[in-house]
């Protein structure tokens, strides 16, 4: 008996006391919560790329927003004009037509893109043999120089070209696609669509692998139709695919450029100029820097303005709601 109390004893010290000191007196760690240490082996490699992001668009992005208040020529001193370069934009009938031009390639680049690429991304979802051949196809244009599929549109376009000699073949009149005041802006945007149309469809296609294919059959064994199942079943699931496939289509239609530049340059008579190539213009072409940069803060503003009601317009309601 002697011999097994001791043991005895032992076993019926309580846990803190059996620990060491050193182990009673440590701290607690609250489950769930970790230290916040900044260490720099974790981050240091990533201060070359910070520093040139806040260069090269957080810097010039803050001059350009102070020359916009200047009448500077690109070289040499400067005076502060205050609003005078805002009131010339708005005074001057040129520009607001570039403004007009502007909205309108925009919102027909994103109604257009979006409904061909949504189109599109049903078509080829799931049951057709050949969809991912048809999808390359598709997707194609998008990785080609805007500049280079302009060339090739130009060509189409010519007076002498493909399109007006196919015309021609079936008794059709020629056309002056890209020198007619009304026809030109229209063969801008059915470039602009034409090229973007497979990245849409792409984005639409990652939403639509997220729809389960039971609700579709469960919905179509109830007796839905097919714009039913659409609107009820499918849209709902893909409207974050919706939420960013809008407001990229918006934004790049708003700053669009290349495809003025290399198919109309502007014209004819101004009706395809657009608040970028007159940034670029005013800017480099009449070395009026200061009022370029006015420009470039009001088309600024017109795209973070544009970007925050499209982001309202589509945001997801239904979590709001639950």
């Amino acid at each position: 008996m002697t011999r097994t109390q001791p043991k005895a004893q032992a076993d019926a010290q309580s846990p803190a006391e059996a620990q060491s000191p050193a182990e009673v007196q440590a701290p607690r760690r609250v489950p769930g919560r970790k230290p916040y240490r900044v260490k720099l082996g974790s981050w240091w490699w990533a201060l070359p790329a910070l520093v040139l992001m806040i260069v090269v668009i957080y810097l010039t992005t803050i001059a350009g927003g102070f020359f916009a208040f200047t009448n500077w020529s690109g070289l040499g001193p400067f005076d502060f004009v205050g609003l005078q370069n805002f009131v010339k934009i708005f005074q001057t009938p040129e520009l607001i037509g570039s403004l007009w031009n502007t909205l309108f390639l925009a919102f027909g680049f994103l109604v257009l893109t979006n409904i061909f690429g949504l189109l599109f991304a049903l078509a080829l979802n799931r049951t057709l043999k050949s969809r991912y051949v048809l999808r390359t196809l598709i997707f194609m244009p998008v990785v080609v120089s805007p500049i280079a599929v302009s060339y090739i549109w130009k060509f189409i376009f010519d007076y002498n070209g493909p399109l007006n000699q196919a015309m021609a073949a079936v008794g059709l009149p020629k056309q002056n696609w890209l020198a007619s005041p009304t026809l030109a802006i229209w063969c801008v945007l059915i470039v602009m669509v034409w090229q973007n149309i497979g990245f849409v469809m792409v984005i639409y296609l990652a939403g639509l692998a997220t729809v389960p294919i039971e609700m579709e059959e469960a919905a179509a064994l109830d007796g839905a139709s097919t714009f039913k199942r659409f609107r009820y079943v499918v849209l709902p699931q893909i409207q974050p695919s919706v939420a960013i496939a809008t407001t990229l289509t918006l934004i790049q239609g708003l700053r669009v450029f290349d495809q003025v530049v290399a198919l109309t340059g502007g014209g004819p008579a101004g009706a395809t100029q657009t608040l970028a190539l007159e940034v670029y213009q005013q800017a480099f072409t009449y070395q009026e820097f200061g009022f370029g940069a006015a420009l470039a803060l009001v088309l600024s503003l017109l795209i973070l303005i544009f970007s925050i009601a499209q982001q309202w317009a589509t945001r997801d309601r239904s979590a709001k709601e639950a």
